[in-house]
């Protein structure tokens, strides 16, 4: 299973909380509240998305933190890149070298591509985008013809 990290599900639950009132310093205390995550974790979080340049931070009484860029300029890649490190679903997607199998290897091409088709979705996914509320999803099961055919005899 391909799956991000606790850490990085919370940084986007974080940015789309920032992303809601995009004008707003809100103190790490108050979104811990608001997102009802622990405040040092969301401490963690806000330390490394300010390293990434995602949010600004503002020291003092009226202090806190808010977007750097507008929520449709904040694609999911650079968030996900700020709390993982690069996108690459293998030691060898990511440089040659990481691999001690690499030169018996003939699929890190594409394992690359893979990689690349990964980061590219996610690229085109903005912070406005995953901060969008879906509709629900109704969850179809369609029998298959072979099934059906299973079935009949």
């Amino acid at each position: 299973m391909l799956r991000i990290s606790k850490l990085t599900d919370y940084a986007t639950v974080v940015l789309a909380s920032l992303a809601r009132e995009p004008e707003q310093r809100i103190s790490a205390t108050q979104l811990a509240e608001r997102v009802r995550l622990e405040p040092p974790t969301v401490a963690k979080v806000l330390k490394t998305l300010a390293r990434a340049g995602l949010v600004n931070s503002v020291r003092g009484v009226n202090g806190g933190y808010r977007l750097a860029h507008p929520a449709d300029e904040i694609s999911v890649a650079e968030i996900v890149s700020a709390m993982e490190g690069p996108i690459a679903l293998t030691e060898c997607g990511l440089e040659s070298g990481l691999c001690s199998h690499e030169s018996d290897c003939s699929l890190r091409g594409n394992w690359q591509r893979i990689g690349q088709a990964v980061e590219e979705a996610l690229g085109a996914l903005s912070l406005a985008d995953l901060s969008r509320p879906q509709p629900p999803r109704i969850a179809i099961r369609a029998e298959s013809t072979v099934e059906k055919t299973r079935e009949m005899s």
